[in-house]
C-alpha cells in the first residue's frame, strides 16, 4: 500500500471554502462589559452580606471622644463687626470752607486688600498694588496660638478724598478692599 505523494488529492468536500472571520471588536467590548458588571455585582453582594448592620449603639460617638476634640471657635464674625466701617460713596463737604472733611486726629482709615497665610503670596499681592501706584505694606498678625497671617494694607489716609481715590483705583482693577477704622499708631 504505497502512496503516490506526487499526486495531489482533491480537497475534501466537507471543508468549507470560506475562511471563518473573527468576532467583531464591538461584540468583545459588550461581552467584557457584561462580565465586568456581573463581577462587580458579586463583589458588592458579598460585601453587603459580610458587614454587620449599623445599630444605634455603634453609630453613636462615645462621650470620651467628644471631650478630647475641642469645638471650633469662629471669632471672625466678631472681629469683622468691630473693624468694618461703611464709607459713603460721595464726599461730605464741610459748610464753612467747602473743602473735603478731614478725618478725626486720633483715628485713621486703612484699606485691607488681602490676607494670606504665607509671606510670598502677600509679597506678590503687594507688588501688584505698588504697580498701581498705591502705598501698600504688609502687616503680620497672630490670630490664634501660632496661627500667623500676613495682611496686605493700603494707607493710612488723612482725608476722605484720598481714601475714596485709592478705593476707586482698587475697585476699578477688580480688587475688593475692606475699609478699616482704627486708632492711630505712634509712627
Amino acid at each position: 500500500m504505497s502512496r503516490d505523494f506526487a499526486k495531489k488529492s482533491a480537497p475534501n468536500k466537507r471543508r468549507s471554502t470560506a475562511a471563518k472571520s473573527p468576532a467583531p471588536a464591538w461584540l468583545w467590548f459588550i461581552i467584557g462589559a457584561i462580565l465586568g458588571a456581573f463581577a462587580m455585582a458579586l463583589v458588592f453582594w458579598n460585601n453587603a452580606q459580610t458587614k454587620p448592620p449599623a445599630t444605634p449603639e455603634t453609630t453613636k460617638p462615645s462621650a470620651n471622644t467628644d471631650s478630647k476634640t475641642p469645638k471650633p471657635r469662629f471669632d471672625f464674625y466678631k472681629l469683622l463687626q468691630e473693624s468694618e466701617v461703611i464709607v459713603p460713596a460721595t464726599e461730605k463737604m464741610s459748610e464753612g470752607d467747602k473743602t473735603p472733611e478731614q478725618i478725626a486726629p486720633n483715628t485713621e482709615f486703612i484699606l485691607q486688600v488681602g490676607s494670606f497665610p504665607n509671606r510670598p503670596e502677600a509679597d506678590k499681592y503687594r507688588a501688584e498694588l505698588i504697580l498701581l501706584n498705591l502705598d501698600a505694606h504688609i502687616e503680620t498678625v497672630e490670630i490664634h496660638k501660632g496661627e500667623i497671617w500676613h495682611r496686605v494694607m493700603v494707607g493710612p489716609f488723612d482725608s476722605q478724598q484720598k481714601l475714596a481715590s485709592a478705593r476707586s483705583i482698587l475697585v476699578a482693577n477688580q480688587y475688593s478692599p475692606l475699609v478699616m477704622k482704627r486708632a492711630k499708631s505712634g509712627k
